[in-house]
């Protein structure tokens, strides 16, 4: 799989992603499942992966790690990341971007991982009530110490990605975003074209909107399958590949999270495939 810059500052990343974030709540998952997907991601060429946030069980990620070993990769031959910013407490979700908690947490993951560092710190949220100039001056800091090499954000609205931005020395280097032919608001809300502004592409989680794209009974989903049957009966592939394919287009990096090969095979071989213009706006006259 082609590697390609996440931005213009960033480091090099496959061009699908694979994350762990619901391995916690799979019951098909196994030791033995868990190590037929990562070796079969790495065949795929696929070397970026979301470990998930601070909270993530390190069972998984052991079971990660301990195959990349195996496989005869090098920390520096993969590239990581993952969420901080979010609390969870009393039953509670709100988000914490103060430094202290920002720094807990990032050390306390890096110490369940047996980890130096992350790629990319994703600040998840942006918190209303917590100092403008100190939520930047830690991220900061934290580049700055080689905890992580780059910082990102995850579901920050287009003028909160805006205003963080103005507080930094150092860039955003992409953004994590909801995004899929069900859910195409950023490409209308300004999302999308700022973070295109700012020369980056945005991690796009849920690409096949949980599924709901392939058997939603929905109006929209059925008519979306519709157009994708068409194009794919043409192109000789499935319509799997060409929802994901026609984000690729946009400029995005689709996350894969699923367990099933067949699905993470169809993710990785849609960076290949690519719509026509008359295509790619056939299926954008079902989506807008």
């Amino acid at each position: 799989m082609k590697k390609i810059y996440i931005s213009d500052s960033g480091p090099k990343v496959s061009k699908a992603i694979y994350s762990f974030w619901r391995w916690e709540n799979e019951s098909a998952l196994t030791d033995e499942v868990a190590k037929s997907v990562i070796e079969h991601c790495v065949n795929l060429g696929i070397n970026t992966f979301d470990l998930g946030n601070y909270e993530t069980s390190s069972n998984s990620q052991k079971i990660f790690f301990n195959e990349i070993n195996k496989l005869g990769l090098k920390r520096q031959d993969v590239v990581l990341f993952a969420k901080f910013g979010l609390q969870k407490k009393d039953g509670v979700e709100y988000f914490n971007n103060s430094r202290s908690f920002l720094l807990e947490s990032l050390d306390k993951f890096l110490e369940a991982q047996n980890l130096e560092y992350i790629d990319i710190f994703l600040l998840e949220g942006l918190d209303f009530i917590s100092d403008l100039e100190e939520i930047a001056a830690t991220l900061e800091y934290i580049v700055h110490t080689g905890k992580a090499k780059h910082i990102g954000i995850a579901n920050l609205n287009n003028s909160q990605h805006k205003l963080l931005s103005k507080f930094l020395s150092i860039p955003i280097v992409t953004s994590h975003i909801e995004m899929n032919l069900l859910k195409p608001d950023a490409i209308f809300d300004g999302r999308l074209d700022f973070i295109k502004e700012t020369y980056s592409k945005p991690l796009v989680w849920a690409p096949l909107a949980g599924g709901e794209i392939l058997s939603g009974g929905s109006e929209k989903a059925i008519k979306i399958r519709k157009i994708l049957n068409e194009i794919a009966q043409k192109q000789n592939v499935n319509i799997e590949q060409l929802a994901v394919a026609w984000l690729i287009q946009l400029g995005a990096l689709p996350i894969i999270g699923s367990l099933s090969l067949e699905r993470i095979r169809n993710a990785a071989e849609a960076t290949e495939v690519k719509l026509s213009h008359e295509d790619w706006y056939k299926v954008f006259s079902v989506v807008k």
